[in-house]
């Protein structure tokens, strides 16, 4: 049976294997193993739960997770080339890693999880923003799992956390807001990834709370949001008129100003605004 210890530095594996980072799905491959370590340290208590890894690519976090002591890692990884690797390391760490050859957008994902749960993931650039909107705006609440702790490029990871009033504020800020704690544990240097991106990196934790902060109709909310922020820089009333034949009058009545622009609104407004819209459908 093969030892842990006795693995290939992830360099050499990925020479080995000839393993190449595909435009098409956006890789980037992690190579330090520190940096992976500290990704999972910053996850916190790992040992009693199963672990939810999106593209592990050649392991490197895979191998940290399994390290640091994860119950067991469920690995989702959509491209064929990264199965013998992954499972070079499932065979270092009997019963530990279960690795899944399919797309994370087109599988049922809780089926292969015992909870409690936690998940982690350098993501893909192209389908990054996806893949975190599926996880987020489910209409079961609490959600299955404890923690997301993912990679985003660092404009993506300034959206998310960002607050009213600034340029990088728009919809994907409220939507990850509005029913999570969102933090921004540390950046990442684009040299740690190979091939060297153009832009650097950000992890980015979200922690679920029991309920959203603010009670609000979630289709109403989500559809506000997106019709608002899809042309940003128009007042409301011209934004939001679709949404309803008297949208200034509504606007009026949740004590907004027609005349604000999207990313002058708090959670809250948002929140007020769609409770109102829901119980005056046009």
């Amino acid at each position: 049976m093969q030892k842990k210890n006795e693995l290939d530095k992830i360099s050499e594996v990925i020479s080995r294997y000839n393993l190449k980072p595909k435009k098409s799905l956006s890789q980037n491959f992690l190579l330090d193993l520190n940096l992976t370590e500290r990704i999972v340290n910053s996850m916190g208590q790992i040992n009693n739960h199963d672990i939810l890894e999106i593209g592990p690519g050649p392991g490197a976090l895979t191998r940290s997770l399994l390290d640091l002591g994860a119950r067991k890692v469920i690995a989702i990884e959509k491209d064929s080339q990264f199965l013998d690797p992954l499972n070079e390391i499932s065979k270092a760490y009997p019963g530990k890693l279960k690795i899944i050859n399919a797309d994370v957008l087109s599988i049922d994902i809780e089926t292969f999880l015992n909870p409690p749960v936690k998940i982690v993931s350098n993501l893909p650039y192209n389908v990054g923003t996806q893949i975190l909107l599926n996880f987020i705006s489910k209409k079961e609440w609490p959600p299955f799992w404890e923690s997301l702790t993912l990679m985003f490029q660092k404009e993506v990871a300034d959206r998310l956390i960002s607050e009213p009033k600034n340029k990088s504020y728009g919809r994907l800020s409220i939507l990850a807001q509005w029913r999570s704690n969102v933090k921004m544990v540390f950046k990442v240097n684009a040299s740690s990834f190979l091939p060297v991106p153009k832009v650097h990196s950000a992890v980015v934790q979200f922690t679920p709370s029991f309920k959203p902060q603010f009670f609000a109709h979630q289709e109403t909310l989500e559809r506000i949001v997106k019709d608002s922020f899809n042309q940003r820089r128009k007042m409301l009333r011209q934004s939001l008129k679709k949404t309803h034949f008297n949208i200034e009058k509504i606007l009026t009545k949740a004590e907004i100003d027609p005349s604000c622009r999207p990313e002058e609104l708090s959670i809250k407004q948002f929140c007020k605004l769609a409770n109102i819209l829901t119980a005056e459908p046009n």
